[in-house]
């Protein structure tokens, strides 16, 4: 967790505290109403008009008023100073993630570095992670690093990863955003900062050639049908930008922002039948032989 969640933590559990003692205090005061029905006053105490104005101005007034101010205080100059965007400048890492019906796709200036679904930062570092849109509002949401933030049509937000400590963190749009926004999730792994360093000099990397029969017929498969006219990978012809990036997929835990995971025999399957998984996505099934659709996994299965 960091300390931006942390704070928001604190923040949310005290405003359920608060809550449930305004609530109490309700019902308190709705038990002394009905068991002083009938009569002029407070219960047990009776009429006693200074201590009725009294304690309208103290629990209508002056307690809200202290209640509200605090929490007002402590969200905005506390709790948003360490949430808000941060300034360029005290950052050591930039990455860009950019929301499409239904998957992200996830950038890192200055570099070659293209993936989807999978954010991955170095651990105990400041990230400035830029958010865009390429069709609708989607919105980020990672609950233990950050509050959530929107990505607006033509509108880029910012907002700060810090990791405090290694691991994986599941992400989610928190935004509907169409038929598939349930299944449009992702990973954010803080790595060591050596892991993170060898995972992005990799990522750069353009598709590493093809080394069997096998391989090379699933690339010709590839570049030949449809799936180039929706998906890049780098070094080749295929240069479509419908659907993610394919140039390092096995290096990716999960397939369908989260949907199923990358092992097995769900690739293959995914291709097959994609609207099985993910109905209404906008990848077609293709029409492949049982042969074409082994060789094509077989080659995608290469790409790490």
């Amino acid at each position: 967790m960091s300390e931006p969640a942390r704070d928001i933590a604190t923040l949310s559990w005290w405003m359920f505290a608060i809550a449930a003692v305004v609530f109490g205090g309700a019902l308190f005061l709705l038990l002394l109403a009905w068991m002083g029905r009938g009569r002029e006053g407070f219960p047990v105490i009776g009429k006693r008009e200074k201590l009725e104005s009294r304690a309208v101005v103290l629990f209508g007034i002056v307690i809200p008023v202290v209640v509200l101010v605090g929490v007002f205080a402590f969200a905005n100059l506390v709790v948003l100073k360490d949430t808000d965007a941060p300034k360029a400048s005290s950052t050591a890492l930039t990455v860009e993630v950019t929301g499409h019906q239904w998957f992200w796709e996830v950038r890192y200036p200055g570099t070659r570095a293209v993936t989807a679904n999978e954010i991955h930062i170095p651990a105990r570092t400041r990230v400035n992670l830029v958010a865009k849109t390429d069709d609708v509002i989607h919105s980020i949401w990672i609950p233990r690093l950050n509050r959530k933030i929107d990505t607006i049509p033509g509108h880029p937000n910012r907002i700060l990863l810090y990791a405090d400590e290694p691991g994986r963190y599941r992400g989610q749009c928190a935004e509907f955003c169409g038929l598939q926004h349930a299944h449009m999730a992702m990973y954010v792994f803080a790595d060591p900062p050596d892991r993170f360093r060898a995972w992005l000099r990799n990522m750069q990397r353009p598709e590493p050639a093809p080394s069997g029969p096998s391989e090379r017929s699933g690339e010709r498969t590839f570049m030949d049908g449809q799936c180039a006219s929706c998906h890049t990978i780098r070094g080749t012809p295929a240069r479509g930008d419908i659907g993610p990036d394919l140039t390092h997929l096995r290096s990716r835990t999960t397939l369908a922002g989260l949907t199923i995971p990358n092992r097995g025999g769900y690739l293959l399957r995914w291709i097959r039948n994609p609207q099985h998984f993910k109905p209404g996505n906008k990848m077609p099934a293709l029409g492949l032989s049982d042969r074409q659709l082994q060789k094509l996994v077989t080659y995608l299965e290469g790409l790490r």
